[in-house]
């Protein structure tokens, strides 16, 4: 039993917080009020000034397993979700072997029910071991729980294969995922096109090579009547398409945004740090705040990390071999805190709604709720505190993140799920 006194409590639906208490018994919120009495042998946290919020969700990561155990396991994955508040994730299927069947999801799903403190989900190939020519095995990935299908890291390069496997899966109500970016314009993928890229005397990828595909493939699902989401996208004009769709009304979109790709620009990128390297790759601070506004018009569904770890070595190669990817879930919800919440930017109630809520809807799960008779999935987070992201806070089994060392405003305190606290924080 444990009572939280005095919190904040954060909803996507108000800006206003509430301070109440509230008491969780038995994996499930039963009161919610002023000054409830403590019960005997109740645990008790003083939540003062604290912001008490439904546990994250994060709808794009990669935990490398199977096949690249060295950069992130589910596990260590897990482990950093719960680090930054996040209680529920869907992991990428360019594992090897690609998640691109029964077999391997059942692998997945049965690793991370003996190794994850939280719900993992996994997303399934669109074709086999991604390679953009056959259909995946759908169908048993579908009997398995699997509803997201994406070739993630790769777009598949023939849009007749991508027409057909979305005119046979909506049948089965899934949806499909899409890593938008033409190859042959992309180029080597290192960095955005533009004056960064020139001074740097390295090929830069333009923003077109991302458009291009945003809106072929919103087309297919309009064609095919299917639900397309858009992933991680980073430029201007490919908000603005998706938001024209949407405005249509005729075609089922979504789109996420990433909070590297609202904080961060090519010029971060100084003299060759690849921990600035990732695909899509950062483009301009116009980019940034179109995305920014993006996300509170509505345009964006969800913040998504797309959670890329590297291994040390991988990431000290020079700039243009080095992989692409960021860590992002130890980092994201403080981050997002410190940037725009601390700022005034936005509020509470849209890192709720866009980190918690829509990502689970996406999903077609319940949303997380602090209301009474609902589950216990929840975090407390403290305003007023810091985090310093050093090698021993972080949690992923890679550090490739500009956030090393740096100390930002806000700290995720406890992070309690069912009947269990996942994380409680040392304070004073």
């Amino acid at each position: 039993m444990l009572l939280i006194q005095n919190a904040r409590i954060a909803s996507e639906n108000s800006a206003d917080l509430l301070e109440s208490d509230v008491l969780l018994e038995d994996g499930i919120i039963q009161s919610i009020g002023k000054n409830l009495t403590v019960p005997a042998g109740a645990k008790v946290i003083d939540a003062k000034n604290r912001i008490l919020l439904p546990g994250m969700f994060d709808a794009h990561v990669h935990f490398r397993e199977p096949g690249f155990e060295a950069k992130e396991t589910i596990q260590t994955g897990t482990e950093a979700a719960i680090n930054g508040g996040i209680t529920g994730v869907v992991m990428m299927p360019n594992t090897s072997p690609a998640i691109d069947s029964a077999t391997v999801v059942s692998q997945v799903l049965e690793t991370a029910k003996r190794q994850s403190r939280i719900p993992v989900y996994t997303s399934g190939c669109v074709t086999k071991g991604r390679h953009g020519k056959e259909l995946a095995g759908i169908d048993g990935m579908r009997a398995l729980g699997v509803t997201m299908l994406t070739d993630d890291g790769d777009t598949i390069a023939d849009p007749a294969v991508l027409l057909r496997a979305m005119q046979y899966a909506t049948e089965f109500g899934m949806f499909f995922a899409s890593h938008c970016e033409v190859p042959e314009l992309a180029g080597p993928r290192a960095l955005n096109e533009g004056v960064t890229s020139y001074r740097l005397g390295i090929k830069g990828s333009p923003a077109c090579a991302e458009e291009i595909i945003i809106d072929r493939d919103i087309r297919l699902a309009h064609a095919a009547g299917a639900h397309i989401h858009i992933q991680h996208v980073s430029s201007a004009l490919g908000m603005e398409t998706i938001r024209w769709w949407k405005n249509r009304g005729d075609v089922k979109v979504t789109a996420e945004v990433s909070p590297h790709h609202l904080l961060f620009t090519d010029e971060d990128i100084g003299d060759y740090d690849t921990n600035y390297k990732m695909n899509p790759p950062l483009r301009t601070k116009a980019d940034n705040e179109a995305l920014l506004q993006g996300l509170i018009d509505g345009v964006f569904d969800l913040i998504a990390t797309d959670h890329a770890p590297h291994t040390p070595f991988e990431k000290s190669q020079d700039f243009v071999s080095a992989p692409n990817g960021i860590t992002g879930m130890d980092t994201a919800l403080v981050s997002l805190y410190h940037h725009f919440v601390a700022t005034g930017k936005f509020g509470w109630d849209l890192i709720v709604k866009r980190y918690s809520a829509e990502p689970r809807r996406l999903m077609g799960l319940p949303v997380a709720l602090i209301e009474e008779g609902k589950p216990v999935d929840l975090i407390l987070f403290d305003p007023d505190a810091e985090t310093t992201f050093t090698t021993d806070f972080m949690k992923s089994k890679s550090r490739n993140t500009p956030f090393i060392n740096q100390t930002l405003k806000g700290r995720v305190d406890l992070v309690v799920l069912g009947e269990n606290i996942l994380l409680e924080r040392q304070t004073s």
